[in-house]
């Protein structure tokens, strides 16, 4: 079973907005930070935003005041709603899991989604 899986990319116009969802299979997920990464081709896989198992969140700089982290525990489920998309967001869009982690590093999540993509045209 993948333990977390994506949904809700697309192709949207630049201004536009979008909601990502991240649905986790995890047992005592409430316990896990959860964060989203990107990767354009080419590109490294970046970090965008964690919400944190103990709470609060955390953005990259690029996309503060734009992108906004949040969790449903009751559902398992992780979101990254995203306003005022740019070009310069284009890419996919991974969902990963740390067991009560405080990282912003790729190599300290365990769980990865498989990914999904967006498009941002001008």
């Amino acid at each position: 079973q993948v333990p977390l899986v994506e949904s809700g990319g697309g192709l949207v116009q630049a201004g536009g907005s979008l909601r990502l969802s991240c649905a986790a299979s995890l047992g005592f997920f409430n316990r896990y930070t959860m964060a989203w990464f990107r990767q354009a081709p080419g590109q490294e896989r970046d970090f965008v935003a964690a919400i944190y198992w103990s709470g609060g969140t955390y953005y990259a700089d690029s996309v503060v005041g734009r992108f906004a982290v949040s969790r449903d525990n009751a559902k398992n489920t992780v979101y990254l709603q995203m306003n005022s998309l740019k070009p310069e967001d284009t890419a996919a869009y991974f969902c990963a899991a740390d067991w009560r982690g405080s990282s912003t590093q790729r190599a300290a999540y365990t769980y990865w989604g498989q990914g999904t993509q967006v498009t941002v045209s001008s």
